[in-house]
């Protein structure tokens, strides 16, 4: 862990720590649902890696089925992701979070570039739920 994220996580208040879902207690119940999700696939996709590091020889041998299934897996977990940095960005701002404190914590230089990453993930995500992605 770096020296950045460890006082960060010191500094963290209890109530701001992840739940036993994984979700920041902060964040909506859906945000938990997330979180699980993107676990179980995490899960997955180190046990196929693991496999593959060991050529099949850690555990059963890996199949055609288990790398499509993992190469389907990214876009859904992208989507998630999007979802989940659009909850913390809307939190960040609701509690008095100005855009270039938030561009310094996603490792930005602007705060322009923090509210551009911002209004590209909130037009993504309409995009999906209309359909047109």
């Amino acid at each position: 862990m770096s020296d950045d994220a460890e006082t960060t996580t010191r500094r963290r208040a209890p109530a701001d720590r992840p739940s036993a879902d994984g979700a920041p207690a902060s964040l909506p119940p859906a945000a938990g649902a997330l979180t699980e999700g993107l676990q179980k696939d995490v899960a997955f996709l180190e046990g196929l890696l693991a496999s593959t590091a060991g050529s099949g020889e850690a555990g059963r041998p890996i199949s055609d089925d288990d790398v499509a299934a993992a190469l389907g897996l990214f876009e859904d977990m992208r989507t998630a992701l999007d979802r989940l940095e659009a909850q913390v960005v809307i939190e960040a701002r609701r509690r008095g979070m100005e855009w270039r404190q938030i561009a310094g914590h996603q490792g930005m230089k602007s705060s322009q570039a923090a509210s551009q990453r911002y209004q590209r993930l909130v037009t993504r995500l309409e995009e999906i739920r209309q359909g047109i992605r």
